[in-house]
């Protein structure tokens, strides 16, 4: 090998991720905890290093160039190894294992909780997880889990959150139920349907009026506490229901309703106590879903 040839610095490379992952300067800073003068001239020795410009600034907003473009894949295969080596090394050097306990919606435990757990198995096989599927907020100060998935922030000074990134949901329905009824052309032919609410229907009402949708309660005649069991009746043909788009895609029998409407963006916190800086198992855990719901979810 020559090594003389191998003088990436991966702070750099690292802040340049960041920075086209979160958007901006100031969020990338945000997330490394780093001051943004600092992760600015990390960024830029990076394009001194190789010789190239990597953003462009286009009003206030940063663009990639070419060259960054080019780059980008190679250093999101460089992040993915680094973290494979980092948490498969401490697996091997800790020998980590015990019970984290994970709360998460029942639609979130059922749906996109396993493919993540697959990932860890593989990492730390001695790991114990309980998946505890609640669509309440546990309360992590008394220890009712270990790490949650929330899409509030938390206001607990002990906790600590991490905001992963901002999903996408829409409006679904059976093809049974739109044959039947019809298709929606547009958020005013919504008020002619019925909607399978969970949760707090008169808060769900008002937060779609304000999208400009028009809908009352009579709109919501069916309903569970349950996302998974909302889900299912709306795949029987009781409704219309909103999902996350990364659950609905897999479902065939469902139709996407107004596909030319932008989507509803919800935030994903990952919230731990923060025993988290003490507890090596639970490090694990928190920082593989985190690199894993940001990939999945986005």
């Amino acid at each position: 090998m020559n090594w003389q040839n191998v003088s990436f610095n991966w702070n750099q490379a690292r802040a340049f991720l960041a920075t086209v992952e979160e958007g901006s300067l100031s969020a990338a800073a945000r997330q490394l905890d780093l001051t943004q003068p600092t992760l600015g001239r990390q960024v830029a020795a990076l394009e001194a290093t190789l010789n190239v410009l990597l953003f462009e600034r286009i009003g206030k907003s940063l663009v990639l160039t070419q060259a960054g473009l080019e780059l980008l894949d190679h250093v999101r295969a460089m992040y993915a190894a680094a973290n494979r080596v980092s948490l498969t090394a401490s697996g091997q050097s800790q020998a980590i294992e015990g019970r984290v306990r994970i709360t998460a919606s029942d639609v979130m435990s059922a749906y996109i909780l396993p493919e993540a757990l697959m990932r860890l198995r593989e990492i730390a096989p001695l790991m114990e997880i309980d998946v505890i599927a609640a669509n309440d907020i546990r309360n992590l100060q008394l220890r009712e889990a270990d790490i949650a998935i929330r899409h509030v922030r938390p206001e607990q000074p002990d906790l600590i959150a991490k905001l992963i990134c901002n999903g996408a949901g829409n409006f679904y329905a059976s093809k049974s139920y739109l044959d039947k009824n019809g298709r929606p052309g547009s958020a005013r032919d919504l008020s002619d349907h019925d909607f399978i609410g969970f949760g707090d229907n008169a808060r769900m009402i008002e937060t779609l009026n304000q999208m400009g949708l028009s809908l009352a309660l009579k709109n919501f005649r069916t309903g569970s506490a349950s996302g998974l069991v909302a889900w299912e009746m709306a795949r029987s043909g009781l409704g219309l229901i909103i999902m996350s788009d990364k659950v609905a895609i897999d479902a065939n029998d469902m139709e996407h309703v107004l596909p030319d409407r932008e989507p509803m963006l919800f935030p994903i916190w990952l919230t731990a106590h923060r025993e988290l800086h003490t507890s090596r198992r639970i490090r694990v855990v928190f920082d593989l879903l985190a690199d894993f719901l940001s990939e999945r979810m986005r």
